[in-house]
């Protein structure tokens, strides 16, 4: 007769394993300026709203200024926010414990969010531009998933300074929006933004795909504004704008414009045939 088995109960607070991968973990001081200023101004009333208004910053790297900046900048819109800090990389999870304060902790985790409640916002800046396209639509389902009723998740990528960034706005029914955002003074022309775009539409920019349709036409537009060059940057940017909704689903207008901003409706953009899968 074999040994009885012993079967070992598992309950919730089993611990399992992140889900996802370590990523390189880059960051800087002031990096997400850009997108916490448009998350501000545009998610700021639903987290005023929230009975508990919790975002994560997913993915912070390997120092914790994201984070950190990312609460400062929340609060201005909503005095009770809170962030909660998701790393995969346990190292870097305690390397960030000594700036936990007030309204901001670190977690050890990944795609899973691991919180006790759904928050009311994600944030995962410069996570998937270093996984493969046909991860994008599961890990963006997983994250809309986790959202609270009312919820935007933020995904996109800039450059190592902030100066240029791409992100796609999600909420739990999925995609929303697309904004570009960019230092005007340094820009040359809009589709130097191209390298910055997220993951999701990266390998789109070549002919036949809306993507490269736009950023086609967003150069077209910069070049026809080059009088208004006279007057600075920002000038001609809101003239290339202002053109662009001629043919564009521009959901944004002159006050963010005047931000080096633009933002155009996903499903203009979205690629042929849709997300990898």
């Amino acid at each position: 007769m074999s040994a009885p088995r012993t079967l070992v109960p598992v309950t919730p607070r089993t611990p399992s394993r992140p889900v996802g991968t370590v990523t390189r973990g880059t960051t800087n001081p002031n990096r997400l300026r850009r997108m916490d200023r448009w998350i501000a101004a545009a998610h700021g009333a639903a987290l005023r709203r929230a009975a508990d208004p919790v975002a994560v910053d997913l993915g912070y790297g390997a120092a914790p200024w994201t984070a950190v900046e990312l609460l400062a900048r929340l609060r201005e819109a909503a005095p009770r926010a809170r962030v909660v800090g998701i790393e995969i990389e346990p190292a870097r999870v305690a390397a960030a414990k000594p700036y936990a304060r007030e309204g901001l902790e670190f977690r050890h985790g990944g795609f899973e969010v691991p919180l006790e409640s759904p928050p009311v916002l994600i944030r995962a800046a410069n996570v998937l531009r270093q996984y493969d396209e046909d991860r994008v639509a599961d890990v963006w389902r997983r994250l809309c998933g986790r959202l609270a009723p009312g919820g935007l998740l933020v995904e996109g990528t800039c450059d190592e300074i902030g100066r240029r960034h791409v992100w796609v706005a999600l909420g739990p029914e999925g995609p929303r929006t697309v904004t570009f955002a960019t230092r005007l003074g340094s820009l040359h022309t809009p589709s130097d933004l191209a390298e910055r775009l997220p993951k999701a539409l990266i390998h789109r920019n070549v002919p036949g795909e809306p993507v490269h349709a736009f950023l086609r036409d967003f150069d077209r537009a910069w070049a026809a504004a080059a009088p208004y060059a006279s007057y600075g940057a920002r000038q001609r940017w809101i003239r290339t704008v202002r053109a662009l909704t001629a043919d564009w689903p521009v959901v944004d207008g002159p006050a963010r414009w005047r931000q080096g901003e633009v933002t155009v409706a996903w499903g203009a953009l979205a690629p042929v045939g849709g997300i990898r899968d």
